[in-house]
């Protein structure tokens, strides 16, 4: 369990990479967007629903807002992890949670939101595939048996 009482759903943990940097040596802000989508395909995977099998299933998540807060800058070759979790399910869309900390010393640089919304091939949107977002609303669910709010980020 992470602090706050968000459920820890996934981490994903890397190097930064040189090109994803500015002429300083730090993070540009962009790659952070980046670095949320890492998240969110890494926390599909481990709960048994890769992003690929959505995708296969004639549905994409088209990204219908986004916010980040930088807090501190990540530099090159810092080791960073990226935590990611289900903030909001609903029954077309879907909004997930980030923290981009240094693996280091833990310290929080970035944290953050995208929130999508299902459409098929033709761009319409459309309710998730129930066999897509069962392990989320399982883990969702599991969060408050165990005492969580049931709603994360809260």
């Amino acid at each position: 369990m992470q602090e706050n009482n968000r459920p820890l759903l996934a981490e994903t943990t890397f190097r930064v990479r040189f090109a994803e940097t500015d002429q300083m040596g730090i993070v540009h802000h962009a790659s952070y967007l980046v670095y949320f989508e890492e998240g969110r395909s890494e926390l599909s995977r481990q709960h048994g629903m890769p992003y690929s099998e959505l995708e296969r299933m004639g549905y994409s998540l088209a990204l219908s807002e986004a916010y980040v807060r930088y807090r501190m800058p990540a530099v090159y070759d810092d080791l960073i992890t990226v935590r990611t979790w289900v903030e909001q399910l609903r029954s077309r869309g879907i909004t997930f949670a980030y923290e981009v900390v240094r693996a280091e010393d833990g310290q929080v640089l970035v944290t953050g939101r995208t929130a999508h919304i299902c459409v098929d091939r033709s761009g319409q949107a459309r309710r998730l595939p129930d066999a897509w977002i069962a392990p989320y609303r399982q883990a969702m669910a599991g969060h408050a048996v165990d005492g969580g709010t049931g709603s994360a980020g809260q």
